[in-house]
């Protein structure tokens, strides 16, 4: 497997430290990672989190704005200004930054979710109203796509 798939929850221990999930830790030792980029989430409340695969995809999205843009240099902040490099330890623990934790107000757990090349971290009860809301969407669109295969020729706005 060389995506991040599943969710799992994960307390924090009396230090501060969480345990990467085993899965995860394998994508990561595939991925070639040394630690665990991560930074906050510029969408949601939570923390996007991965390996090489994730730094590459900044660097993509960074790259696609001229050098020395207004918009290079702010997306460049908000993503490397922002980063962490998180240690992981041999028992496959980190420890997130309080100000990490800040941002996706954890306090006691996290949950991991994959989204196939990174994981995001979330404060548990914010994960399930995330979701609950992700999945209202996805019946939406889904009721939309049936009804446009059902009638061709209808343009949905």
């Amino acid at each position: 497997m060389d995506r991040f798939v599943s969710t799992y929850t994960m307390r924090l221990d009396a230090k501060g430290r969480v345990s990467i999930p085993a899965p995860y830790r394998t994508v990561l030792a595939k991925d070639g990672a040394e630690g665990l980029y991560c930074h906050p989430s510029l969408a949601e409340p939570a923390l996007d989190a991965g390996g090489n695969r994730l730094i590459g995809e900044i660097d993509a999205l960074i790259e696609r704005y001229p050098p020395y843009s207004e918009a290079r240099e702010e997306l460049a902040a908000a993503l490397y200004g922002t980063s962490e490099t998180l240690r992981i330890d041999p028992e496959g623990r980190v420890v997130l930054t309080e100000s990490l934790k800040a941002h996706a107000a954890i306090t006691d757990q996290v949950s991991f979710v994959g989204l196939g090349h990174k994981f995001r971290i979330w404060e548990p009860e914010r994960l399930k109203a995330h979701l609950a809301e992700a999945t209202q969407k996805v019946r939406e669109l889904r009721r939309a796509i049936g009804s446009r295969a059902q009638n061709p020729g209808s343009v949905t706005p």
